[in-house]
């Protein structure tokens, strides 16, 4: 894969390093996303993942780079159910070659879940595995005779569950957890779509108390993470829910929307980014959703605030110095600059400073700090090797440069993460200060 990231070559090369041999290519006019769907066949064969019609799907190949048959297609994409960095793009679990069969997991039934499928190498026999609403994260036994189904919903906590190979469920290995959550007295998230201004629907999801009285508007709290492929909103369990609930307990309202970029539904939706990451194509939706949530009789429209860490610090500085929607919001380990990120992930969807000076300048919120509207609390770790702080250094001084009051936390000798945990209950009891000064 060159610098510029859209095109990937699949090569066959002697082990003495001699006579390399394209077999096939890849291209894009944005980027061609990286993927672990490589499977060598018996026979001179190879299962491989691509996204040249727009959703990601499995095809059969030979050797010699011709073209055998699509395993999959359809308005949808096959995605990598485990856990771990959204990027990490496997949604082959196994491949029974004995039987002619590929097991994958997949978002057809519906983007914010995760489903198991069978599809014989030729591509016929497509069927659906798992049955219940929810994400089915999946882990094959080493004779495919088996697979243990790690399940979850928005409202129950995981189980791990037998299987086997044609679906049938065996053994309940370890049940969710439910009574760890008898005493929390927990309020369960809402899910639904809200239409962006030509009609897209946004996953959305929003957090009320026990007690909620719709006629009351209640001051609410967004929390957004917006990477290309990167959604949050879905129906699997996630630990967020339980500091939510701190919040909702707090009086406040909280809420998750995903823009059309990062609900990983096609590759189409995602380049919308292409030259303007975090920029307006993401901004436009998300203010549609805040739009669209503000005129809801149970939300105060003037008590909206908004947060997130890493991608989500900077979809903060994005909405709060582009409008005047945010009473406060809270931006950690934020990217401010694209300048200031690595090229891998940076230039895939902004190309080079040199090629594309507009664009880096455009999606800058050190050049827009000084619109900031609404009290920023910005976080930031000093020893952050992802996000480095001079991120946080630059955007803190445009803030000066402009004499913008603001509040700023730093932790010491702490990466992106934040994650011991004096610093995690540290950050967690200040975000919850600062929204009750500021919001409440």
């Amino acid at each position: 894969m060159p610098r510029s990231q859209n095109r990937l070559s699949l090569l066959i090369v002697g082990r003495d390093g001699a006579n390399p041999r394209l077999v096939l290519e890849e291209t894009d006019p944005a980027w061609v996303n990286i993927h672990d769907d490589l499977r060598f066949l018996a026979h001179d064969k190879f299962l491989w993942a691509s996204e040249r019609d727009g959703f990601a799907h499995l095809y059969r190949y030979r050797l010699d780079g011709s073209l055998l048959n699509r395993l999959t297609s359809g308005p949808w994409a096959i995605r990598s159910s485990a856990d771990g960095p959204f990027w990490l793009r496997q949604a082959l679990v196994a491949v029974d070659e004995n039987l002619g069969l590929a097991y994958f997991t997949a978002l057809e039934k519906h983007s914010t879940e995760s489903h198991l499928y069978r599809v014989a190498l030729d591509g016929s026999g497509f069927q659906r595995l798992s049955r219940e609403d929810g994400t089915h994260t999946i882990d094959f036994s080493p004779n495919l005779r088996f697979y243990v189904d790690r399940f979850s919903t928005i409202r129950t906590p995981p189980a791990l569950r037998l299987h086997t190979a044609d679906g049938t469920q065996r053994a309940l290995l370890a049940s969710p957890q439910t009574d760890l959550l008898t005493t929390l007295a927990l309020a369960y998230p809402e899910q639904f779509t809200i239409p962006a201004r030509d009609g897209f629907p946004l996953p959305a999801e929003i957090l009320k108390p026990h007690n909620f009285n719709p006629s009351r508007p209640y001051p609410l709290i967004l929390y957004v993470y917006g990477g290309p492929s990167a959604p949050t909103v879905l129906n699997k369990w996630r630990n967020s829910l339980f500091f939510d609930n701190i919040l909702v307990n707090d009086g406040f309202l909280v809420a998750l929307v995903d823009h059309r970029a990062a609900t990983a539904q096609s590759h189409h939706l995602e380049t919308l980014v292409f030259g303007k990451m975090s920029g307006e194509v993401e901004r436009n939706d998300l203010l549609d959703a805040v739009a669209w949530l503000k005129q809801q009789p149970y939300v105060d429209p003037l008590r909206v605030g908004v947060w997130g860490w890493s991608g989500g610090g900077s979809f903060t500085l994005n909405l709060m110095t582009h409008s005047r929607q945010f009473k406060a919001g809270i931006a950690i380990a934020a990217v401010t600059d694209w300048r200031y990120y690595d090229t891998k992930w940076a230039e895939f969807a902004m190309r080079t400073p040199a090629d594309n000076p507009e664009g880096y300048k455009a999606t800058s919120f050190v050049e827009s700090a000084r619109n900031l509207h609404g009290r920023l609390l910005l976080v930031h770790g000093t020893y952050d090797d992802n996000v480095h702080p001079q991120n946080a250094w630059a955007f803190a001084d445009a803030l000066i440069q402009h004499n913008i009051p603001f509040d700023m936390m730093i932790y010491p000798m702490r990466q992106h993460g934040i994650a011991d945990r004096p610093a995690r209950v540290h950050l967690y009891s200040t975000m919850r200060d600062f929204w009750t000064r500021h919001l409440k």
